[in-house]
């Protein structure tokens, strides 16, 4: 028997969730965009009104409001945001157990056992829709299909663009509605991959849905394989509650202000960066045995590298992972500009199963990063830093605050 899988997306889900707060602004274009004097100053969502005006996410503010003077500005509220969709998500748990959330505003939801209680998927998509909106205030899309992979397609490609924001994809009309449309909606295929699958002559998704499957297997591997599968709406993973309850990696990115070319000023950041994913890791408590590094220069350029190393110890200690960080950058960089810095520990296990090294002082570090952490709760994370952070060029002081580099309230 076939699955009955919703894939639940607030709209414009930053901009819905100012406008819920602040009924005065429900007739005007609302922008919610970070700080204009810094490099956060791109519009991060937008509302129908100001899309009107051709207003477009990532834009720089500046330009949004060239097309859109009038419009009402927001600074975001990073953890207003998060807790409206765990709102969201207690919602959609009192229709079912099955819920799966993919990113801050968008959640899998499986109702195949609860459907019985409803006259159609449509009429259950309403009733959770009407939900939502009388407890978020937002208004949720909501896209219908028999698996994870039909059901976001449905939602992106045809519940966002009907009256209703409700769309059913599946086996009956999977080639007459999505098939027709180009290879670069297909869920899954990027810019670059679009620009190889063009070169081969699939220009539609249909065209890869007949393609033969042992050319693209030859070329992609599993890859190619699993595109094949999506164009044919094939996709047996099941809505799993619990995917992020087990942390693959933890990493911690930055878009700095400016760009910076000075290796003494991105060591800085490399430092900070690498001091925040050990706090997060010891919070966890998880060690961790991979460092990865990435970095990205002006987008005119593309130029960037990502980098990994395997450590011979699992760790949760800031300066082994920063020497790591450090050495993968010296040994990587290309002396040009960087705009945005990540580093990430991965291979996790948890904390308090590691092999013991005679030469890598592990308790000392533990006491060390106890003692910090207790600061850092009681205090916060400005109570006790390194040195390095009185530079100018440290981001620690500005970051404080923030939630995934924008404003918490």
């Amino acid at each position: 028997m076939d699955r009955v899988i919703f894939l639940v997306d607030m709209q414009t889900f930053y901009a819905s969730c100012e406008k819920a707060d602040h009924p005065e602004f429900k007739n005007k274009p609302l922008i919610v965009a970070g700080d204009p004097e810094q490099r956060s100053g791109i519009v991060l969502a937008a509302c129908p009104l100001a899309k009107d005006f051709g207003v477009t996410t990532a834009e720089p503010l500046g330009q949004a409001l060239k097309k859109c003077p009038h419009a009402v500005i927001r600074r975001p509220r990073m953890q207003h945001y998060i807790d409206v969709s765990v709102q969201v998500t207690r919602l959609l748990e009192q229709f079912t157990d099955l819920v799966e959330p993919y990113s801050v505003d968008e959640q899998f939801v499986d109702v195949t056992g609860s459907l019985h209680f409803y006259k159609s998927p449509f009429a259950m998509a309403e009733h959770i829709q009407q939900s939502i909106a009388d407890e978020a205030g937002v208004f949720a899309r909501i896209g219908i299909g028999p698996n994870k992979v039909l059901a976001k397609m449905a939602c992106d490609h045809f519940g966002k663009h009907n009256v209703s924001g409700i769309f059913e994809l599946n086996r009956d009309n999977l080639e007459q509605l999505l098939w027709p449309l180009p290879i670069g909606e297909l869920l899954g295929v990027g810019h670059r991959m679009e620009q190889h699958l063009l070169g081969m002559g699939i220009r539609r998704i249909g065209h890869l849905a007949n393609f033969p499957i042992d050319l693209l297997r030859k070329r992609w591997g599993v890859n190619g394989e699993l595109l094949w599968m999506t164009a044919r709406g094939i996709d047996t993973s099941p809505v799993s509650p619990g995917t992020f309850s087990e942390q693959k990696a933890i990493g911690h990115h930055m878009t700095l202000p400016y760009d910076y070319a000075k290796i003494k000023d991105i060591r800085v950041i490399l430092l900070e960066l690498s001091e925040e994913v050990a706090y997060r890791a010891r919070a966890k408590k998880y060690r961790g045995h991979v460092v990865s590094v990435g970095v990205s220069g002006v987008f005119e350029r593309h130029t960037g590298f990502h980098r990994q190393i395997k450590l011979p110890f699992a760790t949760n200690f800031g300066m082994d992972i920063y020497r790591a960080a450090d050495r993968l950058f010296t040994e990587s960089w290309d002396r040009q500009p960087v705009r945005s810095a990540a580093v990430t520990l991965s291979a996790l296990q948890p904390a308090d199963s590691y092999q013991l090294d005679l030469f890598a002082r592990l308790e000392e570090k533990e006491k060390l990063s106890a003692a910090v952490d207790t600061i850092y709760r009681r205090y916060g994370k400005t109570a006790i830093f390194r040195g390095s952070s009185l530079m100018p060029s440290s981001q620690l002081q500005a970051r404080a605050n923030k939630i995934g580099g924008h404003y918490k309230g």
